[in-house]
């Protein structure tokens, strides 16, 4: 058995929670590449118009550093302050592209569903597959997401039956849920199984998301390293880190 699976056994875990983007499917990257095309253009047209230099944005390090795996406006708001910038905060309603917090996250999520449309959702083998099993053994499910196309991403996929419960960016917005790293969305999530934080494994690919979980006092928080980040996972809490799911059951 698996360092992974056995873990799950000792610490009594009943139900596992799991981040969507970068854990389950393969969208974290089609976010980046939206965040970086968005703010790459602001960047130099306002670079352009002020006589300076707004270096562009880094995947490597800018995206995990202030956008990843929290709510679309929040990473705005980081990644401008990051570059000495403060737009008005404006509203959801705004026009795409307005120089708002509001109106260049809606331009960013237009390119990531031009993105998703043009080619597809792909989901990470490994980590169905090793559900699938979980599942036959009895063991609760819930995925979550900052993203507000959680279920357009889950459909997409053909997922969406792999899990009980799902918490995404539209249902925290309207409970008002903070972001990453509080744990309110997991926490939501396990309470929508009817378990206990210490009853629920949390999986993270964001440093954020992995700070979430154990601010929420969950029994296991597991670090997913899709993008050779095992140290920064680490510092930010992970009980342990794994770069794919165990294929044994």
């Amino acid at each position: 058995m698996s360092t992974l699976n056995q873990t799950l056994k000792d610490r009594n875990i009943k139900a596992l929670i799991l981040d969507l983007d970068g854990v389950v499917t393969q969208t974290a990257r089609v976010h980046a590449q939206a965040w970086k095309r968005m703010f790459d253009a602001y960047l130099k047209k306002r670079g352009e118009e002020e006589g300076k230099d707004y270096a562009p944005l880094e995947i490597e390090t800018d995206y995990r550093e202030h956008i990843d795996g929290i709510p679309r406006y929040d990473g705005v708001r980081n990644f401008l302050q990051s570059r000495g910038i403060t737009l008005p905060e404006g509203d959801p309603t705004d026009d795409i592209g307005e120089e708002t917090v509001a109106g260049l996250g809606n331009l960013k999520n237009m390119y990531f569903q031009e993105l998703l449309k043009q080619d597809g959702v792909d989901e990470y083998k490994d980590t169905i597959a090793w559900l699938q099993q979980q599942r036959s053994k009895g063991m609760r499910t819930a995925v979550i997401s900052a993203s507000k196309n959680c279920v357009d991403v889950l459909h997409a996929a053909g997922i969406a039956k792999l899990f009980e419960e799902h918490v995404d960016g539209l249902q925290s917005a309207e409970m008002g849920l903070k972001g990453k790293p509080a744990p309110d969305i997991f926490l939501e999530a396990a309470r929508r199984l009817g378990v206990s934080p210490q009853e629920a494994a949390i999986f993270e690919d964001a440093r954020k998301g992995v700070q979430a979980g154990k601010a929420g006092g969950f029994g296991l928080v597991v670090g997913i390293d899709r993008t050779r980040d095992a140290e920064g996972l680490k510092a930010s809490g992970a009980d342990m880190v794994i770069q794919e799911f165990p294929s044994e059951v």
